[in-house]
């Protein structure tokens, strides 16, 4: 079981035991305001279920991120297998409880996830896929040494243009 450690948090891999709060997390309109509609409690468990295939395959996921100081749930943060344009891409990707945005928990995560994808995964390159409008996900992609590559279309059924964050590790 991956878990990285930062200075305020925790990221472990997810379990059938983390669906309430997954479920709240992905199913919150505030969280999902970038993505097409929020989660139902259904999906959230195939979320968890994808996640679970990622690290028995591929030795990654997004983790379960929590405060090292108590274990508060925070949400989710990791590496996901994307497919944008044809190409298969190693994605990083975030969720921070509404209540919790804004005080650098996903910049914080990401850098350690960004670190593990360098480091254990010996990933050449990261991308973030990003919806134009959310800005603060693409100021932590940024943090992390990602850069505005490209517009897309060509990325998940039901989505919109997407913008492409990527950066050599």
């Amino acid at each position: 079981m991956a878990t990285l450690t930062t200075r305020r948090l925790l990221l472990r891999e997810m379990t059938a035991d983390d669906l309430d709060d997954m479920a709240a997390l992905l199913g919150d309109p505030e969280v999902m305001r970038y993505y097409p509609r929020s989660l139902t409690r259904s999906e959230t468990l195939g979320w968890i279920e994808w996640n679970r295939r990622l690290y028995r395959d591929r030795g990654f996921g997004l983790w379960i991120m929590s405060a090292r100081d108590g274990g508060e749930f925070v949400g989710d943060c990791g590496l996901t297998m994307q497919r944008v344009d044809g190409v298969e891409e190693i994605e990083i990707g975030y969720h921070v409880r509404a209540d919790l945005q804004g005080r650098g928990f996903a910049s914080e995560a990401a850098l350690a996830c960004r670190d593990y994808a360098r480091d254990v995964v010996r990933a050449k390159r990261l991308i973030a896929i990003i919806n134009p409008e959310n800005l603060p996900s693409q100021r932590v992609a940024e943090k992390i040494g990602l850069a505005l590559e490209k517009r897309t279309t060509d990325w998940g059924a039901g989505m919109r243009e997407q913008v492409i964050y990527a950066g050599s590790l």
